[in-house]
C-alpha cells in the first residue's frame, strides 16, 4: 500500500507528544524525516519515535526528495514563511492552526498553492473527528429543530513568559491559540460566514497578549458567542441549541484518543436531564484521522478536506474579532 511520506518542521511538543505518534499509527502515512535547527533535538526526537532521518536545518528537509509533504508545527509567526518555502519546493503541506497571523498573509497563500499546485491544509483536526460530524448531521437533520446558537468556552492557565503562547511577536494569545477553534467550530456548524463580528478583549499588564477573549459572530438566524483563555480554570465545552433541543459536546477540541467520546442530545423535556440521551463516539484519534485523510488527497490527487479559503475565511474572523474590540463596534469580516 502507497504511503505518503512525511517531513516535519520543528520538535513542538504538540508534534513529538500528539501528531507524530497519530500519523504513524495512520494507514496512509510514514513520517520519515524530523528537523530542528538543533541537531541534537532533532536526533533525539528522531531516536525516541523512530524517525529515519533527522537535519539540523528546516532547508536541509524540505531537500530531501524522499519527503512528498510537510507537517509545519512552528510558532505562529513562521506559519507562513515555511509554508511558502515547502511549496516553492514541491511539497505539500499540512500547517497548524492559526494559518497566519491575519487574513492578508494567510491569502498569500493562494497564490502560492495555485503557482506550485501543491495542496496546503490548515490543522484543525476537530474538523475531521466523528463528534463534530455526528453534531454537523444532527443538526442538518433537524434534530434540534432550527439551529439558533452555539456557546462555547476554551481555557487553560499558562501564565509562563517564555512560553511561546505569551509572545506577542510570535501570535500568541488566547484568540489565536484556542478562540480559533470557537470561531471555526461556529462556521462549521452554521454552514457559513457570520455576517458580522464583535469582541471583546482583556491583555496580560505584563505580557500583553490577550489572556481573556469573548466573541458573538451573527449567523443572521442564529448567533454564536465564545469567551477563550490562557488564564482561567482548564475548561471546554461546546452547547448547540436549537428550537426543539440542543446537543452538547463533553470535550470538544482535546479529545481523548484512549476513550469514547460523548455527544448529549437533550430535547428539552425538563430541566433535571429526563431528555437527555448519551451518544457514544468510538474511540478514535483525530489527529490520525487527519493525517490519513490529507495523504489520501495527494494518493488520489483530490481536494483536501478543509479547503484553503475555508482558513483564510477563519483568519477574518479572527482580524474582526480584534478590530471590534479595538473599535467597540460590530466588524464585517474581510
Amino acid at each position: 500500500m502507497p504511503k505518503v511520506r512525511w517531513g516535519v518542521l520543528g520538535v513542538a511538543k504538540i508534534a513529538v507528544t500528539k501528531v507524530i505518534p497519530a500519523m504513524q499509527r495512520g494507514e496512509w502515512c510514514e513520517v520519515t524525516a524530523i528537523a530542528s535547527r538543533d541537531l541534537a533535538k532533532a536526533r533525539a526526537a528522531s531516536t525516541k519515535l523512530g524517525i529515519p532521518k533527522a537535519y539540523g536545518s528546516y532547508d536541509e528537509l524540505l531537500a530531501d526528495p524522499d519527503v512528498d509533504a510537510i507537517y509545519n508545527p512552528l510558532p505562529n509567526d513562521l506559519h507562513v514563511p515555511w509554508t511558502i518555502r515547502a511549496a516553492e519546493r514541491g511539497k505539500h503541506v499540512l500547517c497548524e492552526k492559526p494559518l497566519a497571523l491575519t487574513a492578508d498573509q494567510a491569502r498569500q497563500l493562494l497564490a502560492v498553492r495555485d503557482r506550485t499546485g501543491v495542496r496546503i491544509q490548515e490543522a484543525f483536526m476537530v474538523r475531521t473527528h466523528p463528534q463534530w460530524l455526528k453534531v454537523r448531521e444532527l443538526v442538518r437533520g433537524g434534530a434540534i429543530g432550527d439551529l439558533r446558537a452555539m456557546v462555547g468556552v476554551f481555557s487553560f492557565f499558562n501564565r509562563d513568559p517564555a512560553n511561546i503562547r505569551n509572545l506577542p511577536a510570535a501570535g500568541g494569545g488566547a484568540l489565536m491559540d484556542i478562540g480559533c477553534y470557537l470561531i471555526n467550530t461556529s462556521r462549521f456548524i452554521f454552514d457559513r460566514a457570520p455576517a458580522r463580528v464583535a469582541g471583546l478583549i482583556e491583555r496580560d499588564p505584563d505580557m500583553g497578549v490577550d489572556r481573556l477573549t469573548s466573541m458573538m459572530l451573527d449567523y443572521g438566524s442564529g448567533h454564536a458567542v465564545g469567551t477563550c483563555s490562557t488564564q482561567m480554570v482548564p475548561f471546554q465545552q461546546i452547547q448547540v441549541l436549537g428550537t426543539t433541543g440542543r446537543l452538547e459536546l463533553q470535550i470538544p477540541f482535546n479529545a481523548p484518543p484512549d476513550r469514547p467520546c460523548r455527544v448529549v442530545h437533550d430535547s428539552g423535556a425538563d430541566l433535571f436531564g429526563g431528555g437527555r440521551t448519551v451518544i457514544d463516539i468510538d474511540t478514535c484519534d483525530q489527529y490520525t484521522i487527519q493525517g490519513d485523510r490529507f495523504s489520501q488527497a495527494i494518493l488520489s490527487n483530490h481536494a483536501v478536506p478543509l479547503p484553503l479559503e475555508d482558513a483564510v475565511e477563519n483568519m477574518a474572523c479572527i482580524d474582526a474579532v480584534v478590530r471590534s474590540a479595538a473599535s467597540g463596534r460590530w466588524e464585517v469580516p474581510q
